[in-house]
């Protein structure tokens, strides 16, 4: 299943010794993909983003901060 991928994959990500604002930044490249917005962010940044679909990232990008125990208030 795609959430016990996702714990193995942050696992590994742990032992590796990646530090919070890496996962952040990789969970917030995840985020923009699932809600297909991806390819607006390579191509023009995150300014090329509205508030509302920022927003949307950064909800998710902080729930699953959450779940991976990171408390880091960023």
């Amino acid at each position: 299943t795609l959430r016990g991928h996702r714990a193995r994959e942050e696992f590994c990500m742990r032992r590796a010794n990646i530090s919070p604002q890496m996962m952040k930044e990789k969970f917030k490249y995840e985020a923009a993909d699932e809600l297909g917005l991806l390819g607006r962010v390579l191509e023009g940044g995150w300014g090329a983003l509205t508030s509302e679909e920022t927003g949307r990232i950064g909800g998710i990008v902080a729930h699953r901060m959450r779940l991976n125990g990171e408390h880091n208030g960023d």
